[in-house]
């Protein structure tokens, strides 16, 4: 870590740098890395493969959105009757495509790794190296975001995120309700897969806050 308190932060898959202008807020130094260019139009975006990046000399690494598709318990029907227009082979395909990212980013050689993912099935599981579950599964309402999306952190040497500012859910069937179900109701289109992968203020927020003020000698408890 640098002198001072200050993290060299790696936000992968993270377009939109939510992620990073919450760590960069309080003084570290935080790049975000996507396929995409960056929608802010910083300088502290690299486009291209995060596994190219990995052995940059990072403090922590947050996985904000990995490709999750396939890796996914909502996806594992896709596995045994592909979609109109794919193989069976294509999708085992695209599943080791995507379990290999996910390993080389909890495998890399970072003291502390945060990934964000939907809960896997039992074939992602078995392909991925040194898998554990996830620490936490966090929802957006938990830290000041009307939404609902329940979001489980793979945490390496990082503590689970305490909530911030936990807001009541309204009754189902409510056209509030509705709203706050926004993410799962998205319609299909060109521009789904992006506007879901989006971070929440408030969970980059907590992050940046709980885990951006981590001294030299801080560990996680065995």
């Amino acid at each position: 870590m640098a002198q001072g308190g200050t993290m060299r932060v790696l936000v992968a898959c993270e377009f939109s740098g939510t992620v990073r202008r919450a760590f960069a807020a309080i003084g570290h130094d935080a790049w975000s890395c996507d396929l995409l260019p960056a929608e802010d139009g910083t300088n502290k975006h690299i486009v291209g493969d995060v596994r190219d990046q990995l052995g940059g000399g990072w403090d922590l690494l947050m996985v904000a959105h990995p490709p999750c598709t396939r890796l996914c318990n909502s996806g594992v029907r896709w596995l045994s009757a592909p979609p109109r227009g794919r193989s069976l082979e294509e999708m085992w395909h695209d599943l080791g495509t995507g379990a290999d990212l996910f390993s080389a980013c909890w495998n890399a050689p970072i003291e502390r790794v945060c990934i964000e993912n939907p809960v896997m099935h039992k074939h992602a599981k078995a392909l991925i190296t040194n898998y554990q579950p996830p620490a936490q599964t966090v929802q957006p309402w938990w830290f000041g975001d009307p939404f609902f999306k329940a979001t489980g952190l793979y945490l390496r040497n990082l503590p689970p995120l305490i909530e911030t500012r936990r807001l009541t859910p309204p009754k189902a069937g409510t056209a509030e309700h509705r709203a706050w179900s926004r993410v799962h109701r998205m319609p299909p289109g060109p521009d789904r897969a992006r506007e879901r992968s989006r971070f929440f203020d408030g969970i980059a927020a907590a992050m940046a806050d709980q885990w951006g003020r981590i001294d030299d000698e801080w560990q996680v408890a065995a």
